[in-house]
């Protein structure tokens, strides 16, 4: 599928945790390199505690500030870009709808004076199938919007990139490769009970950045190659194995 390198883009993630504090660091870089209109937006309610100094992207210096805008203040200040950050859990549709709407730019540099809409990106670095859901409602009912989901246990993990256009599903997002992820086994976090907060599946460090990295990977072939046609990636660390399912072409029938 093919895609604009000139238009505004627009990338909001919710989480900053295990994956999303190893997105920031080279999303930013790679937003830095373009040369177009971007703005990043990170949004995350937690708080960065000693446990999470072992596989997330944070220094004690860090300890009890918010996990987004630690990010968006430390990588924004080294690349000069502006900063925005959310410092709590997105989980309405009200919310996450207004925080993807996209805005509208003079891009006369780029299209002759007229006005184009930005180029949304929603990328889901949650721990929960709630706001999996949350986003997956949000996407359905969107007429444009590119959402990569990532997620991961100890060893394994995947990335799935759903994309609309026109109102029309393209590449279907994680809920329909992942039907389970819809079921109503979840909480939010600001639904958990501190007994139920303290505990946590079971992630590593390289899960998380490998994850990360194909979030990149994504990001970077839309907005700086102009094209991508992995739909979905599943890798595990344990046999250092990654593996992309491909979006295949449609062949045209050829006249008799």
């Amino acid at each position: 599928m093919k895609f604009s390198k000139n238009r505004p883009v627009k990338i909001v993630q919710l989480g900053a945790g295990g994956t999303g504090g190893h997105i920031a660091p080279h999303l930013y870089r790679l937003l830095y390199s373009l040369d177009r209109p971007v703005r990043y937006i990170i949004c995350d309610g937690d708080v960065v505690e000693e446990k999470n100094l072992v596989r997330q992207n944070f220094t004690p210096a860090d300890l009890g500030e918010n996990k987004a805008q630690v990010l968006a203040e430390r990588y924004s200040a080294v690349f000069g870009m502006e900063t925005e950050y959310v410092p709590d859990f997105v989980e309405t549709e009200d919310r996450l709808t207004e925080l993807l709407t996209p805005q509208r730019w003079n891009a006369g540099l780029y299209y002759n004076g007229r006005y184009i809409t930005e180029m949304v990106i929603l990328l889901g670095a949650v721990d929960n199938n709630k706001s999996r859901q949350l986003c997956h409602t949000v996407f359905k009912q969107a007429r444009e919007l590119i959402y990569i989901d990532s997620g991961n246990g100890e060893y394994t993990g995947q990335v799935v990139c759903g994309v609309r256009r026109g109102g029309k599903t393209y590449y279907p997002p994680i809920g329909t490769v992942y039907p389970d992820v819809l079921e109503e086994t979840d909480k939010f976090p600001t639904e958990l009970s501190c007994a139920e907060a303290s505990v946590s599946a079971p992630q590593s460090m390289a899960a998380n950045i490998t994850a990360a990295t194909a979030v990149v990977d994504m990001v970077y072939n839309i907005l700086a190659v102009g094209e991508s046609t992995v739909r979905k990636i599943t890798f595990s660390t344990n046999t250092v194995n990654v593996r992309p399912e491909i979006q295949k072409s449609k062949r045209r029938r050829t006249a008799a």
